[in-house]
């Protein structure tokens, strides 16, 4: 089976990296890849919203199956392009069409499905440029600090802003609903209540109806260490996380998955492919910050390297609706990473920088994110430049392996965070 992968970054590299592994592989392209996918893939200079040139390649190279890596050509409708052209039906292509893509595309139709199908989540209300002047008095009179502000429509991740300060938040309501400081994404903000806990992720691959729960992860936003400093795409991942028990991913289970699946299903929506689901552990209970309706970048370097079942196996069931005769493995280990970024990351940053690549030692994995090749010469062409993973019987040997290959890539201006990882040392200690 010949495989088309869409995107570029570390997800991509990931996905490429597994599927690469399966005998069911005959042929494999990333359109538009980078440095390390091509490596092991063809790479196809195509744009991720240039669905009519996607196509083409697609029938040029008699390509049997697409894996949609990011978010913004399932938002844009690749799924449906795909289904209402009578030349590609018979290619499968794994992501939600734009109906199920809006839980991630519409932050204010996510909280309307979780407030409908019953799925734990904060409170909040939906405010536009014509009601700014409600924001305030909202935040004045209707939550407390800290104050949480979100984009509705995509924004990289960085659309989400946290404050204390009451007139910051008030400043960057302004900012996000009359100066468009995300542009169209940011012309509905929601203002939410404020989740106390630990963050983690949880992964569904779904055909429809049928689900399998993929390893939990924990990550990193914050471009500092101790969770400083502006948000990223993500700094780094942990998989698993020591404080989800069996317990709470029953409880996740139960209130979120199981409601999430039979909601799309009442909406009418066809949902085929990973949703993510980014999770407040409150005292032991599952509140919902978000959906995403792809995997996670960088938690797909820490979730795809404990899974032991071959992936072309995984999709194929998938798209075939049959993902109930197929069995998920999951290695016990822990995988790490933490991603090496260029200088001036998440705002200006230089491109075009000659990396160093080290030689991999065992329980290592390298995914290049924003990387190219010239003239065989592998060069920074992004912010969030590789993610270094690795894998242990322990978190801290995994801590270490992981750190260890971060400090090893070599560029100039390249920085990471030391600490990813170690925040969860401590519960290992209680359990």
């Amino acid at each position: 089976m010949k495989i088309l992968i869409i995107g570029s970054g570390g997800r991509e590299h990931t996905f490429a990296w597994k599927l690469n592994q399966s005998p069911s592989c005959t042929g494999l392209f990333v359109a538009p890849g980078n440095a390390g996918t091509a490596q092991i893939a063809t790479n196809l200079a195509i744009s991720v919203t240039d669905f009519p040139t996607i196509a083409e390649a697609v029938l040029q190279h008699g390509i049997a199956m697409v894996i949609v890596g990011p978010e913004v050509p399932l938002v844009a409708g690749i799924v449906d392009f795909f289904r209402k052209n009578e030349t590609l039906k018979h290619v499968a292509i794994i992501g939600p069409d734009a109906s199920g893509a809006a839980l991630e595309g519409s932050k204010d139709f996510s909280k309307a499905f979780m407030q409908k199908y019953g799925i734990p989540a904060a409170a909040s209300e939906t405010f536009t440029r014509e009601t700014l002047a409600e924001s305030f008095t909202y935040l004045e009179n209707e939550v407390t600090a800290p104050y949480v502000l979100k984009a509705d429509g995509l924004a990289a991740g960085k659309g989400v802003i946290i404050t204390s300060d009451l007139n910051e938040a008030k400043h960057e309501l302004k900012e996000m609903l009359g100066n468009a400081k995300f542009g169209e994404a940011s012309s509905k903000v929601l203002i939410e209540q404020h989740l106390k806990g630990i963050e983690l992720s949880v992964f569904v691959l779904t055909d429809g109806k049928n689900y399998k729960i993929l390893p939990e992860a924990k990550d990193y936003k914050r471009i500092h260490e101790g969770d400083q400093g502006l948000n990223t795409g993500g700094m780094g991942a942990v998989s698993p996380v020591p404080f989800a028990n069996a317990e709470f991913l029953k409880k996740v289970e139960e209130k979120v998955v199981k409601p999430t699946l039979f909601g799309l299903q009442e909406e009418g929506i066809h949902f085929v492919g990973f949703i993510f689901i980014g999770l407040m552990n409150t005292d032991g209970e599952p509140n919902v910050i978000e959906y995403n309706v792809r995997m996670g970048d960088p938690e797909t370097e820490v979730v795809f390297p404990r899974i032991k079942t071959d992936f072309v196996e995984l999709f194929k069931a998938t798209a075939a609706g049959e993902l109930d005769k197929i069995e998920l493995e999951i290695i016990s280990e822990t995988a790490v990473t933490s991603v090496v970024v260029a200088e001036g990351y998440p705002e200006a940053y230089k491109k075009g920088i000659e990396i160093t690549v080290p030689e991999l030692e065992d329980g290592t994995l390298l995914f290049h994110a924003g990387t190219r090749l010239q003239d065989g010469t592998v060069l920074t062409d992004g912010g969030r430049v590789m993610a270094c993973t690795g894998v242990a019987n322990t978190l801290a040997a995994a801590i270490e392996k992981s750190q260890t290959l971060a400090e090893n890539v070599a560029y100039d201006g390249k920085y990471y965070r030391k600490d990813i990882g170690k925040d969860l040392i401590p519960y290992l200690e209680i359990l």
